[in-house]
């Protein structure tokens, strides 16, 4: 294309997202895109443009410079590498977005006015963990088809069957008594004994005499859709739901391709056709996940053994354990014992040279592991336990907890946290159908778009670091490793597993198949 017609497309392009080019900047623009073929000339333009919108620009002038990082950015992402197939993300690695009410996106934190997160957070960094919680929900449940608001000539029926969600600020300045309302707004006990619904704008206090819980494990702490009518500055509920979760798909739709979720790509993995094929292709790919893995106990080790034989004539892609690595967690022998119970499964993967040479080990780190505490989240264990260790078996990571997997184009969640006992015990109203506590607690997890919707008393978290613990947007796969008896649930696109205590579940654990996302449960007792 001749330059000054290019230079006229690219001008108008730039004017139609509201950004204006400089002449340098327009020149080293027409010249990097002038061997680019007409076809695709509008969908890279859009993507150098999406980049330079990722950038921070102090106005609407864009510089020479800016130009030349969003165009680098491009044909990095253009020119695919193996790299992107397998990564292994930890929790201080994960990005943070903060969303922009005003813009109605999602800004990295560098586009922003926060400081850079630090372990011992602020008075403000506590303030804004509930407040991010509360802005990712508010905008979910605002997209979704029952809060849109009617199009302005829609039938009756259609308009009626709409709900508007009101702040605590609206409830506050009645008098009068104010009939069928809808609160987003977080549980809390601010009273021994008394329940409050709090948002952003204010605290007004629950009477749940009469309150009707929807399916869930409704904890305080967490976000709710109250329905009821306020009257004599209380808030009577009729009934109790939680905002609707939203499939990845959905929000990747409205969002574009930010890279949410971590790791060396700058855009989603979603985006990947390439990523894709490869997934579709290598059938053969395959997950093990144990949990509770007590390397001190001598039955532990034998069964590993029976497993790592019979896995040998096809070795799985990785095996993901979590902790605890020991059954007896506290004594002043405790990390000399972890060393050598380390040193004992490493010569067990030496033993199978197949597995040792084709498959990666994950290890994540339980509550009772060596390490700082119970605070969230928890950092991998420390390189001097776990250094012999990975000199004899090299495709091992140590990571911390939770962690992110990325393989292909599929996002896994892994999690070690005995969660849903803390969860049933912390309930403001235990569901009655207690048969079905792994359905209420997936669906918990994923309304709440967090891992641990808790008190900070029960469930300590770095506050600077919450971010790290959002399931949002929903990933492919959510692994809930927890002392609780193994369950598969799947609810909104989401496979969510819980492979059980290895050793208590009579040696029972997980396989994952990514290229049909099936889970098969598997069990070693009587072997």
């Amino acid at each position: 294309m001749e330059p000054e017609r290019l230079r006229r497309r690219l001008s108008s392009a730039f004017r139609l997202r509201g950004l204006l080019l400089r002449a340098d900047a327009l020149k080293y623009l027409t010249e990097a895109l002038q061997s680019i073929s007409e076809v695709e000339l509008d969908d890279t333009i859009e993507n150098v443009i999406d980049a330079v919108e990722k950038q921070p620009l102090s106005s609407n002038m864009v510089e020479q410079s800016t130009v030349e990082a969003a165009v680098q950015e491009c044909s990095q992402a253009s020119d695919e590498t193996i790299e992107n197939v397998f990564n292994v993300i930890g929790a201080f690695d994960i990005p943070h977005y903060i969303y922009n009410s005003e813009r109605k996106k999602f800004l990295p934190l560098s586009m922003t006015n926060f400081p850079v997160p630090n372990l011992f957070g602020t008075a403000r960094d506590k303030a804004e963990l509930f407040r991010e919680r509360y802005s990712i929900l508010q905008q979910r449940t605002h997209r979704h088809e029952l809060f849109t608001p009617p199009a302005v000539f829609s039938h009756p029926d259609e308009s009626r069957s709409k709900f508007q969600l009101k702040t605590i600020e609206a409830l506050l300045g009645n008098t009068a008594k104010v009939g069928e309302l809808i609160v987003l707004g977080m549980i809390t006990q601010l009273k021994e004994g008394k329940f409050f619904l709090e948002d952003p704008t204010g605290v007004v206090q629950l009477d749940l005499s009469k309150a009707q819980f929807h399916s869930g494990l409704y904890t305080e702490s967490c976000f709710v859709l109250a329905e009821g009518w306020y009257e004599d500055e209380v808030f009577h509920v009729n009934a109790f739901g939680f905002p609707p979760t939203e499939p990845s798909a959905n929000t990747r739709a409205f969002y574009g391709n930010i890279n949410f979720f971590g790791g060396p790509s700058s855009t989603s993995v979603k985006a990947s056709a390439k990523l894709k094929q490869l997934e579709d292709e290598n059938e053969n790919a395959m997950f093990v996940f144990l949990s509770d893995v007590w390397l001190d106990q001598a039955e532990v080790l034998e069964k590993l053994h029976t497993m790592f034989s019979g896995y040998s004539a096809a070795p799985p892609t990785c095996f993901f354990f979590c902790g605890n690595f020991s059954s007896a967690p506290y004594g002043k022998n405790q990390i000399r014992s972890l060393k050598g119970s380390l040193k004992a499964l490493a010569d067990i993967i030496c033993e199978y040279p197949s597995i040792h040479k084709s498959s990666r080990f994950v290890f994540v780190p339980g509550p009772e592991d060596p390490g700082p505490g119970s605070v969230l989240p928890r950092p991998p264990l420390a390189e001097n336990i776990t250094q012999e260790f990975r000199q004899l078996v090299p495709f091992s990571v140590f990571t911390t907890n939770p962690c992110r997997i990325q393989y292909c184009t599929q996002e896994i969640i892994i999690f070690r946290e005995d969660l849903v006992n803390k969860m049933c015990r912390n309930c403001v109203r235990f569901p009655s159908s207690n048969m079905d506590i792994p359905n209420h607690f997936v669906k918990t997890i994923l309304s709440q778009g967090h891992l641990t919707p808790l008190p900070l008393y029960v469930s300590p978290v770095y506050w600077a670091y919450d971010y790290s613990l959002r399931v949002y947007p929903v990933p492919d796969m959510l692994v809930i490793a927890d002392k609780y008896d193994p369950f598969t649930v799947t609810n909104t696109d989401c496979v969510c597993i819980n492979p059980g205590s290895f050793p208590r579940s009579g040696f029972s654990f997980k396989v994952f198949y990514p290229s049909n996302k099936t889970v098969e449960d598997s069990k070693l007792q009587g072997l």
